[in-house]
């Protein structure tokens, strides 16, 4: 119901129970779907069925926290924060002990799926903000890394496999805050230390070491770059993963391991193991007569630093075995095949010491129990991530005891499912209906059975007196097992060609067919370690390595006990982890791997029906949906589904179970539902369908009303208010205003009488409220001043005034002198002036000659009037300079030649063409007038009575310019001027020389300069 409701019916039904047809390929169909629809979380009543994405998701943030915490599984679209929070509410409601088991094949998300539970756990309680809550939230989430680091290997299936099995009780006080917690791991894959396939690592820290370990400490643990140097870390031929970032990594784990209250000493202690472990493997034999020697002592020498033992004992306990027959005691020499195995074997039991420190630190970090005393009753949330069914090229011990705990999980599995379901029935007075399943029972028996499990038959192998091969054990299980439906072998069943003579057996698995091969079992199942190595690091300097080994401080002539194989202690860990879950009440996540190749798109088919039949997904369905489909409480039901009928909307007033009765009478479902004591069943998927799409047409009607009513109360309750706040507002203005106004008035009462007419004065800040009325007010005191000052200029001049105002803004305190001290004519070249044309020394003696060309050309281009004339020396891109009449109208600038009768050179260049400025700073009459297309105007104004003209051309251009851009015009002025000349940049500067009579332009390359007679100071 989940999926439908709450994500439409595109993304297929979010609940397997809910499905039409119960069957494989209906259920897969359905899976599929969801999968390529990007939803991976589907239901199978309170169970969630998990699908690998294999790609970063970003539904686990705050956002989707807040949005399961405290609801019911079904109010919101499958996820496994709905489960993680059912398990929290069943263990601080209701008091009871709860746990999630997390389950699936190697590479399906188990590891994933348990940190993701862990985190919301953890955002979810402690909101009393103690300390002590918030460290134990800390601890439980930073130990993943740490164990991951030291327990997790990439695989073929898996780029971060967990191997070995992890069951993390949380402990909780009856406020529902974390006090602590305990973890147990079982069954560390040794022979990984020692052994990889192709394609596999060792496990992430000795990669993590090689390469996040600074060059100083690497160099001081004796170790290199290359993992390729060390056998135990190269086998699998390829250490770099892509999807790893070993060196950051080592870094996370460093500072886990300091939050977690590691001393440095500890933490490098630990990373002196790895290493340790990492040179053990280079160590090799050769013969030396009768005995072996090592035949690279510096190796041996390099281990025994690091592990604070002496050169000679782990050369002697490596080469020597030491045994003690009637009270005495002998030396016996290792041949190279026993030398091999016994260091194989230190290795591996190093390791898994070190693992098993590890483990107990982070308990003591993370240890409830001074915590129970204090607080009283608590609860417990216990989490299992356990590795999954393996099923590999070549199968050993280890997968052996892997599927058998999974065998035991299954099992576990299908009696709580069925078990829950009976007792709901019993509870609720409805008939329970059988349902035939799988019971994988006799294949538990087939390895747990006393006598003739295959376990027994391994440990009496292993407790024979004498040689016992791993061949005799497979013929001693041939004859125990010969009848036994789930066993097979090649003497057995000769016609199997996939299994070897001498070497594999078959178990019929729930999951499929495994073939194991034999080869090893015996010394695995042994676990045999001399007690030489014992008391070796036992005798450690490291109190720390020394501790790891309690039982070398036996002699060698005290009897030792026979230790328990490590197969009969990995069935009663495993049956007692299995009486513990079956003490709580179980929730399950299912995880399945889409495909092999560990991408988001592709879905393997006949991969992913595989492990929906070895998970017994579709017997949970089937035991859900034995006659009932859906159930819920009578409560819940009525709140959900009273809007759909009037008799019980909005507010029904009997007793719960009569209103759903009300509600199922006037639908006409009354056939399809069994009424239990506090829930409705409901048969079809059918009814649960058509009651949410009557809900679901329903709801969009409520939420209008409501929206209407809500808005009307909101906007009523809004004008209210505002009408308030704009009265207080107004009352508040005139009064700020007032004393703003009052203030100003003491301020500018004289300013009449002053030289600058109150310009002076600095305005009191106004109130923000006024800032807009203060801005008018000085727009009015300006115009005021501005009146006050041309009340004695005559307004004839009043024009000039502006454009002087206008070449002020750009020339201001940036050039020395730009003629604003005298009279701007503008039209220098049609000057009226009598007293120059009686003298006939003006700056045009052939006035009429102008007159005449510009009125051609205004008549040509309509331009209103010349604002600017005057004659020029002009520089152009060829190098020349020649005298020229310089007119700017209103809408061109005209080149005129002077000794043609003013003729224009070419077009006038348009006023819009005009870019900006360049000027010097001197007295000159540089200008240059900046234009598009990459060719400026170049010019030197003329003057006969050495008029300072610049300032006047441009203040005409910038004031033009100011009327039609509302800004000022780009003026640049310098000693060097930058210009372009026929699409070359040329930089122009103003030679002072004493010896010009006249300026002239000059060219020397790529520069321009202007020679300029020198002024007389």
């Amino acid at each position: 119901m989940a999926g439908t409701i709450h994500e439409g019916a595109e993304f297929g039904v979010g609940d397997f129970v809910l499905l039409h047809d119960v069957t494989l390929d209906a259920f897969m169909d359905n899976l599929k779907l969801r999968f390529q629809k990007h939803k991976y979380y589907t239901y199978i009543g309170e169970v969630v069925v998990s699908v690998n994405p294999y790609r970063p998701l970003n539904i686990y943030d705050k956002t989707y926290v807040d949005d399961y915490k405290g609801r019911e599984i079904y109010e919101r679209p499958p996820h496994i924060f709905a489960l993680a929070d059912d398990a929290y509410k069943a263990m601080k409601r209701r008091g009871r002990d709860t746990c999630i088991v997390i389950s699936g094949e190697s590479g399906a998300g188990k590891t994933e799926a348990s940190k993701v539970i862990m985190r919301y756990i953890a955002a979810i309680t402690g909101v009393s903000g103690q300390r002590e809550v918030e460290r134990v939230k800390n601890v439980l989430i930073t130990s993943t890394s740490i164990l991951e680091a030291f327990g997790n290997a990439k695989t073929k299936r898996n780029d971060n496999s967990s191997r070995f099995g992890k069951y993390m009780d949380i402990n909780f006080d009856f406020k529902g805050d974390p006090l602590g917690g305990h973890i147990n791991n079982y069954l560390l894959e040794k022979s990984r230390v020692v052994f990889q396939q192709k394609g596999e690592r060792n496990f992430h820290s000795f990669y993590q070491l090689v390469y996040g370990c600074p060059d100083k400490k690497l160099q001081e643990l004796f170790l290199t770059r290359d993992p390729h140097q060390y056998h135990y870390v190269s086998q699998g031929q390829d250490p770099r993963v892509h999807s790893i970032d070993d060196k950051k990594d080592y870094s996370i784990v460093n500072g886990a391991m300091k939050q977690m209250g590691f001393d440095s000493t500890q933490s490098d202690t630990l990373w002196k193991i790895v290493a340790a472990v990492m040179l053990l493997g280079n160590v090799d034999y050769e013969l030396d007569g009768d005995n072996v020697r090592i035949t690279d002592k510096k190796i041996v020498s390099c281990v025994a630093q690091l592990l604070s033992i002496t050169t000679d004992d782990i050369d002697k306990a490596l080469c020597f075995r030491v045994l003690a027959a009637r009270g005495e005691v002998m030396e016996k020499g290792h041949t190279v095949s026993e030398a091999l195995y016994a260091r194989d074997a230190f290795a591996k039991a190093i390791y898994d010491r070190m693992f098993t420190w590890i483990v107990d630190r982070i308990n003591l970090a993370i240890d409830a129990t001074k915590d129970f005393i204090q607080h009283g009753r608590n609860t417990v949330i216990g989490v299992l991530d356990i590795y999954g069914f393996e099923i590999f090229d070549n199968n050993s011990f280890e997968q052996f005891c892997i599927n058998y705990c999974n065998e035991k999980l299954q099992q576990l599995f299908i009696e709580l499912v069925l078990k829950n379901e009976q007792d709901e029935y019993m509870r609720e007075g409805i008939d329970w209906v059988h349902v035939e399943y799988f019971n994988n029972k006799i294949i538990c028996d087939l390895v747990e059975q006393q006598h003739v499990g295959v376990m027994a038959i391994l440990d009496e192998a292993c407790l024979n007196v004498g040689t016992v091969t791993d061949q005799m054990f497979l013929e001693a299980m041939d004859k125990k097992l010969a009848k036994h439906d789930h066993y097979d072998s090649r003497r057995l069943n000769a016609i199997d060609k996939t299994m070897e003579h001498n070497r594999d057996f078959c178990v019929r698995h729930y999951a499929g067919n495994v073939i194991y091969s034999v080869l090893g079992f015996i010394d695995k199942n042994k676990d045999m370690l001399y007690q030489d190595f014992k008391r070796l690091l036992y005798n450690s300097k490291n109190p720390m390595i020394s501790a790891m080994w309690p039982e070398g401080v036996k002699s060698v002539t005290e009897v030792t006990k026979r230790p328990m194989t490590a197969g009969t202690n990995f069935k009663n860990s495993i049956i007692a982890l299995v009486g513990k879950l079956s003490s709580k009440e179980p929730h399950y996540v299912r995880c399945i791997k889409p495909n092999e190749e560990k991408s988001p798109h592709l879905f393997n088919d006949e991969r992913c029906k595989h492990q929906v039949m070895y998970l017994g997904l579709l017997e949970n369905v089937r035991v859900r949906r034995a006659g009932f489909a859906f159930r819920m409480h009578y409560e819940r039901f009525l709140q959900r589904y009273k809007c759909i009928c009037k008799s019980t909307w909005p507010v029904y007033h009997g007793n719960e179970r009569d209103g759903v009765k009300v509600i199922i009478d006037e639908r006409r479902y009354g056939n399809d539902v069994e009424y239990g004591k506090s829930k409705l069943f409901i048969r079809s998927p059918k009814t649960i369908f058509e009651l949410e799409e009557a809900r679901s047409n329903v709801i969009p009607k409520l939420v209008f009303l409501l929206q209407r009513m809500w808005r009307g109360a909101l906007a009523r309750r809004r004008a209210k208010f505002m009408r308030a706040i704009y009265k207080i507002m107004d009352r508040y203005r005139r009064y700020k205003l007032r004393c703003y106004i009052v203030k100003l008035h003491q301020l500018f009462r004289n300013v009449r009488t002053t030289r600058d007419y109150g310009k002076s004065i600095k305005w009191p800040k106004p109130p923000t409220i006024l800032s807009g009325l203060i801005d008018q007010l000085h727009k009015v005191h300006g115009r005021w001043r501005a009146g006050m000052i041309l009340r004695n200029v005559p307004r004839s001049d009043w024009p000039i005034l502006s454009i002087k105002i206008a070449a002020a803004e750009v020339l201001f305190n940036k050039r020395k002198d730009w003629g604003y001290g005298r009279v701007w004519a503008g039209n220098y070249l049609q000057s009226e002036d009598p007293s120059l044309k009686k003298k006939k020394t003006g700056d045009n003696m052939n006035t009429a000659d102008f007159v005449v060309s510009m009125n051609n050309l205004k008549s040509r281009d309509s331009y209103g009037k010349i604002i600017f004339s005057s004659m020029a020396k002009k520089f152009n891109r060829h190098n020349g300079n020649a005298v020229r009449g310089i007119c700017v109208t209103e809408k061109f600038i005209y080149k005129l030649d002077v000794k043609k009768k003013f003729k224009p050179m070419r077009k006038g260049i348009p006023l819009s063409d005009v870019t900006g400025l360049s000027l010097t700073n001197g007295n000159d009459q540089l200008i240059v007038i900046h234009l598009k297309g990459n060719n400026d105007l170049v010019l030197c104004l003329l003057s006969l009575k050495g008029d300072e003209r610049v300032g006047e051309l441009v203040g005409q251009l910038n004031r033009h310019w100011q009327r039609n851009q509302k800004k000022n015009l780009r003026v640049i002025i310098g000693n060097n001027l930058q210009c372009m000349l026929g699409d070359k940049q040329r930089t122009i500067s103003v030679i002072e020389s004493n010896n010009s009579t006249e300026p002239a332009f000059k060219s020397n390359g790529v520069g321009v300069s202007l020679l300029w007679k020198q002024q007389s100071s």
